[in-house]
């Protein structure tokens, strides 16, 4: 019996890694995975900022020297 022939992935002639092809399996088994890291990415990365208070932050702040040695 032979194995179905790999996915095509543009700019990787025909290649597939085993990791890809272990992805391909897994994202098929669990289809909710992409839904759930969307999820994350809007969690950890598309939030709102207060912008007076980043101001406010902004002003506290203490600068840095660039060499510390001096």
């Amino acid at each position: 019996m032979r194995k179905p022939a790999p996915a095509y992935r543009p700019y990787h002639a025909g290649y597939v890694s085993e990791f890809e092809q272990f992805m391909d399996r897994y994202r098929a088994r669990h289809p909710n995975v992409a839904e759930d890291q969307q999820t994350g990415w809007y969690l950890l990365w598309d939030h709102r900022l207060d912008l007076d208070e980043l101001d406010k932050q902004r002003e506290a702040s203490v600068p840095v020297k660039g060499y510390q040695y001096e």
